[in-house]
């Protein structure tokens, strides 16, 4: 019998002692690669030429669609592949330190692990032709994205986005030229994280989409993540043995003519082999099983999964009494302007603050601009910009914002005030006693009540709590690096000493997500 969500979580906490307890050396030697190779399969270079999304990243993560409008009559090509593979997946710097040469990759990601893997399934993809003919620029297929090489592996030949047509019956993705399938190899994470890799699953495919939404966007392209679908077809038509790898979530891109849904009985098995990833890979069957028991068995199931979810929030607490601040986030015009590429490649994780303050404006900017609801075919179109998680602020050195404990209230715009008071030193305690968090100027916090979102939503509605929790923080990422003086990264938690400190009003609430905000050093 697979452990649930709610186990997998209370199982997975972090506290003074766990940490304490789990100080063990970390073996170099058998560190995984962070890369998946294949042995002998083809390959489709991307394009060696591209035109960058120009769309300022503010504007750009803003958009749960282009412009508000859920279609577009525009059809991708390779280029458009190329700019979604390395701009969510990519290798954007390149940094030389002690002689070695370091590469990281366009999305932040625990550990620097890079546990997380695109595939692409699409029909053939037209591009311009000699004559203004169009061509076919990337034939129909299934591949893999390599960021070491900037292609694709050929995994099969041939139109099977019917496949996930049927495994989601998601008419998104029936209506898609293309898709994206977000995986996660356990053991390239599971090295350094044990057992918590199945939330970092989330946590790193959330940074990684929203990377991949802001491009699309930017690039005026529908695009959505697609949480519910049967598991196991899609890892059959991926090639994938989901005890070291499974797929988490789907995302549809653009519109165009809809592909009848294919259970493909006739679906060949492949099994291409790929390089080890270090001399002795370890298996964790508690990762594998707290997957299994969310998974689902078939595109109805699906179907019936997203059409029973409650029509109200779940997970998530009423409004307080307490003091509201309005945010004072500045308007389009004045935003700063720096493009979205230019901003996933300054992206960092931000190592050292100092403790100066930082403008009111530009966290007001930053939270207006990132927390506004991302697209996910288990929400509602009035669903508020949350729906499963609530943001807490831990707040130290914000210019004209009195230090102190707060809840954000995307919808209104406004921070309710919980607490006054200097809580540099709790910062830095709950975040595993780390001094990032104690010299941030912000500390951004999502709780959910986990026993609602599994009682509405089953267990896989774990992973859209965690997911909805990590796509935003994905997104305050970009809204932060948007801004020349703002530096920002995730960090880890005791699990219960968050909800303990923002009690009472998070009481039930468990975190699910830390993101840090202030000034580099």
């Amino acid at each position: 019998m697979p452990i649930g969500a709610l186990d997998y979580h209370d199982r997975t906490k972090h506290s003074p002692r766990t940490v304490r307890e789990a100080g063990y050396g970390l073996d170099f030697d058998n560190k995984p690669r962070p890369y998946k190779e294949y042995v002998d399969r083809p390959k489709r270079p991307l394009a060696d030429r591209i035109r960058p999304p120009q769309q300022p990243a503010l504007a750009a993560i803003a958009e749960s669609t282009p412009d508000g409008t859920p279609t577009r009559d525009r059809h991708p090509d390779r280029e458009t592949v190329t700019n979604l593979c390395y701009y969510a997946a990519g290798i954007t710097k390149r940094i030389t330190k002690r002689g070695r040469s370091l590469l990281f990759r366009a999305a932040a990601t625990t550990g620097a692990l890079y546990h997380v893997d695109l595939y692409v399934v699409c029909g053939d993809l037209e591009g311009p032709g000699g004559s203004g003919t169009p061509r076919t620029d990337l034939e129909a297929g299934v591949y893999h994205f390599d960021p070491r090489t900037l292609s694709l592996d050929v995994l099969r030949e041939g139109d099977y986005r019917g496949v996930l047509a049927s495994a989601s019956a998601d008419e998104g993705v029936a209506d898609a030229p293309l898709s994206f399938v977000a995986t996660s190899t356990w053991w390239r994470n599971a090295w350094k994280y044990g057992d918590r890799t199945f939330r970092h699953a989330f946590w790193d495919s959330g940074t990684t989409l929203a990377n991949l939404l802001a491009v699309a966007h930017a690039l005026d392209y529908r695009a959505e993540i697609v949480t519910g679908f049967a598991d196991r077809p899609v890892a059959d038509l991926l090639g994938l043995e989901p005890e070291r790898e499974a797929p988490l979530e789907l995302v549809p891109i653009g519109t165009g003519d809809s592909v009848p849904e294919s259970d493909r009985d006739d679906l060949e098995a492949i099994d291409h082999a790929t390089e080890p990833l270090s001399p002795t890979e370890k298996s964790f069957p508690t990762i594998h099983e707290a997957w299994s028991a969310g998974t689902l068995e078939s595109g109805a199931m699906a179907k019936s999964w997203r059409s029973e979810r409650p029509a109200a929030p779940i997970g998530t607490r009423e409004h307080g009494d307490g003091d509201r601040i309005a945010l004072e986030p500045v308007d389009d015009e004045t935003a700063s302007s720096r493009p979205i590429h230019e901003t996933i490649r300054r992206r960092g994780s931000c190592r050292e603050y100092d403790r100066d303050s930082i403008s009111f404006r530009k966290l007001s900017t930053v939270l207006d601009r990132a927390v506004r609801g991302v697209p996910m075919d288990i929400r509602r179109q009035r669903d508020p910009p949350l729906s499963f998680v609530d943001p807490y602020l831990v707040v130290t050195a914000v210019e004209g914002l009195e230090a102190g404990t707060y809840r954000y209230h995307p919808a209104a715009g406004e921070l309710e005030r919980l607490r006054a008071g200097e809580f540099r030193s709790e910062a830095g305690h709950l975040a595993i006693d780390q001094r990032l968090a104690a010299d941030a100027a912000a500390c951004i916090y999502f709780l959910t009540d986990l026993e609602d979102i599994v009682d509405a939503l089953g267990d896989r509605g774990y992973r859209v709590a965690q997911l909805e929790a990590s796509l935003t923080a994905g997104r305050l990422y970009l809204g932060t690096y948007a801004h020349r003086d703002l530096g920002g990264t995730g960090l880890t938690f005791y699990d219960d000493a968050v909800s303990d400190f923002f009690a009472p009003r998070a009481a039930g609430q468990t975190p699910i997500f830390l993101y840090t905000i202030g000034r580099p050093a």
